[in-house]
Parts: structure tokens; sequence; C-alpha cells
């Protein structure tokens, strides 16, 4: 070998430890960034020369990354973060406006909502899912590939509303009225609108065990004796058994409609629940607790809601998207689905945590959380970096010694060429 071989494979050396020096310092630097992959440099030989006569000619460093080598997963508490719990990544995009030619893919699940409504995490790309009925099921015009995908956004979640489905009430009658008394009480619903309307109600005992509940049209709550609708039927009949327990009721079920809301609201038909027959769990006739016999209300629950502003949003273990309402009221959104290839390593890194596909990752697949080969999705928690820095600062003396070694024989070449310039003299 020629010095001016050595000397080329010691620089050579030098700047395959660069590299190695480089990828340590952005390892170290990243250790606690969210979901980073460690850089890894390898070193591979070069070889020079005809078949049968190569020769090692100097190193070249190569630089990949442990893409599929998970970090630990940790809890943060925040309803918008998530994690992926073994294999895949979340499907992102660096533009919300237009659907993207192409899409990118990260494990980073630092989510949060911008000012547009928009999930985005916190290297600047929006999560991307399917879109689905309240129920969380995918809707059908949303394919089960990357063209059903779309920006996850709350923007166009303005507010919710729930008309009453079920109205429940549990009460005594008083076994003590006299027949022909008659009690006055009330209860709230809810048109589709989450308007309020008040039903005034009232109880006429009729024989020792019999009462009428006679419903009078409803009126907006807060505004008595400008009616808001029509309710029917609107009188039901309530009988009881000698222990003043609940007997029966005609109509049996008691399906109630409400019709020409003056709010514009649709027909509503609801159940009113009065207790199970045979039971006490509703209505039941017993001696009144009052000095004067009286109808005492222990409670009554309403399924409907009042319209509703948007307060937060969340995703859950199964990937739901749900956004919930100061109404108590929540609806399902988007669904979130996990990508995973043949060969992760494989992947083209593009910045940071973001990787783009490539014919040495393999085939995409799509499945939901927990499907396949998927992982499972861990909320509100977040993945570190799988950078061990015990690990680097080790690989950073190692790489430091090597450069040291190098440049000793560079300066032993230099010094060998000057030997070599005397003899010549």
């Amino acid at each position: 070998m020629s010095l001016t071989a050595a000397l080329n494979i010691a620089v050579g050396a030098l700047a395959a430890q660069s590299t190695a020096l480089s990828a340590i310092s952005e390892n170290i630097a990243n250790s606690s960034t969210t979901a980073y992959k460690t850089k890894q440099v390898s070193f591979n030989a070069m070889v020079s020369g005809s078949l049968g006569s190569e020769s090692v000619s100097g190193v070249r460093a190569e630089t990949g990354q442990a893409i599929s080598a998970p970090g630990l997963i940790e809890s943060t508490g925040v309803a918008t973060n998530v994690a992926i719990n073994g294999n895949g990544f979340f499907v992102v995009s660096d533009d919300v406006n237009n659907k993207p030619s192409g899409y990118a893919y990260s494990r980073n699940g630092s989510f949060s909502t911008d000012a547009g409504g928009n999930l985005i995490n916190s290297e600047g790309y929006y999560l991307l899912g399917y879109k689905t009925d309240a129920k969380g099921d995918i809707l059908a015009s949303s394919s089960n590939n990357l063209n059903g995908l779309e920006p996850i956004s709350v923007d166009s979640i303005s507010g919710s509303a729930q008309a009453t489905s079920k109205l429940s009430m549990s009460a005594n009658l008083p076994a003590d009225a006299q027949v022909g008394d008659v009690f006055t009480t009330s209860v709230e619903t809810f048109d589709s609108l989450g308007v309020s309307h008040t039903i005034e109600q009232d109880w006429t005992k009729n024989a020792a065990n019999q009462w009428t509940l006679t419903l009078n049209d409803p009126y907006v709550t807060g505004t008595p004796g400008m009616s808001s609708g029509t309710i029917s039927p609107s009188t039901i009949t309530v009988d009881f058994d000698g222990k003043g327990i609940l007997s029966a009721t005609n109509p049996d079920p008691l399906d109630i409609t409400i019709s020409n809301f003056t709010t514009g609201a649709q027909d509503n038909d609801f159940l009113l629940d009065l207790g199970t027959v045979g039971q006490s769990d509703g209505l039941t006739q017993k001696a009144s607790n009052f000095s004067a016999p009286d109808v005492e209300i222990f409670s009554t629950s309403d399924d409907g809601a009042r319209y509703g502003q948007l307060t937060d949003i969340a995703i859950d273990d199964a990937g739901l998207v749900t956004a919930y309402f100061d109404n108590g009221l929540s609806q399902t959104i988007y669904r979130i689905p996990i990508a995973t290839f043949q060969n992760a390593n494989g992947l083209t890194h593009v910045d940071g945590t973001v990787y783009d596909e490539s014919y040495l990752a393999g085939n995409l697949n799509l499945t939901l959380p927990g499907q396949g080969s998927a992982g499972k999705i861990l909320a509100s928690s977040l993945e570190t970096s799988n950078t061990d820095t015990a690990t680097e600062f080790n690989k950073m003396i190692i790489a430091q010694q090597a450069y040291s070694s190098a440049a000793k024989v560079i300066t032993a070449t230099s010094e060998m060429y000057d030997t070599l310039l005397q003899a010549v003299r």
C-alpha cells in the first residue's frame, strides 16, 4: 500500500467518524423528543480492484434509523395525546387545506387542536382519519384506504342538542287524598333544537286506587300561558293495587308525541316512564308525608339536552375521536387507522419523526388499532425517544478514539513523506 493510499484511507476514516459523531450528537439532542428514532451508523469496508485482486481501500459510513425499535410509553393526561403500543404509524399530512397527493407516517402522537380546530402534532403535521357516525362506525362514503382519509377537524362542529326520547318519573300520589282532588306538577322536556319546554301535569283522584293524569300542552320554559306545541295523548289512567304499588297504566306503553312546535323543531316522540308494574321504582300511592295531602316528587330524569357548545375533544384506546359539549352530550366524529409496513426500517426519512413510503418498506396496510399486525393505541400517552444516552456516550468515546487514531495515521504518513523527501535530497 502506498503512502498516498494510506493518507486517503485515513482521511476517509476521519470523514466516517465525523458522520458517526454527527449522528451521536443528533441522538443525544433528541433524547427527549417524542417518538424520535435513534440514528445508527454502520461502517463498511471500501473494496477496490478487479475480480480476484480486491483490496481494502478505506471505510464508508452509512446512516440509518432504528425505526421499528419502540420507545417507552409515558402517560401525559392530555386527552388528545396518543401512543402506539406495537407496530405501525399514524397517517399524517403537512397540508390541511388540500388533500395531499402523498401521505406521511409518524409515531409522534402529541396532537392538539390548532386555531382552525384541526388536530396537529408538535412537528406541524395534521392527523388523518376516517369520518364516522355517532356510534363510531366508519361512514360508507369513507373508503377503507388512503383515499378515504381526511384531516381530523372539529371546526364544523358548532354545537349539539338532543330531543327527549325518554322521560322518567318517580313520585308518590297521596293515598289520603279525597276522590276529585287535583294536584299539579310539572316536568321538563327538550325539542330537537335543544329548546326547553315545560309540561304541566294534573293528577286527579278518580277512586281509591285510580288516578287520571292530564298532560297539558307544553310551553317554552319560562313563558307559561303560551302554548309551544300539541301533546298527545293528553289523558292517562293510572291504577294501583291495595298496597299502593303500580298495577296498570292506560295506554301502555306511554308513548307521547308533541307536534306543531312553535320553535320550528321537529315533532318529538318520547316514552313517559312512570315505573315498572308490580314494583315501586316509579309511581306509588302511600299516605302523604305532608300536613295536607300532596304529590311528592322524588326524581325526574330526561335524556334530552339543550343546545350545547363544543368544550373538548378526546381520543380513546380504540382510536375514536369524540367531541364533548357543555350540555353533557358527546359525539364520535372520526376513527384513526394504523399504517403498517412489511419492513418499517426501509421507510424514507422525511423530517424529524416523519417518514415516507419506499419500495424497501414493502406494501402499506391500513387497519384499525389492534387488528392484524397493527399495534394498539394508548390514550393520553406519548412514546418517548428510543435513544439510550449511555450507549450514545459510549459510542462517542469510541468515535473520538477512532478519529484521533486516524489523525495520527495522517501525522505519521506526513512524517514518512518528509523522511522520503529528505532521503531524495
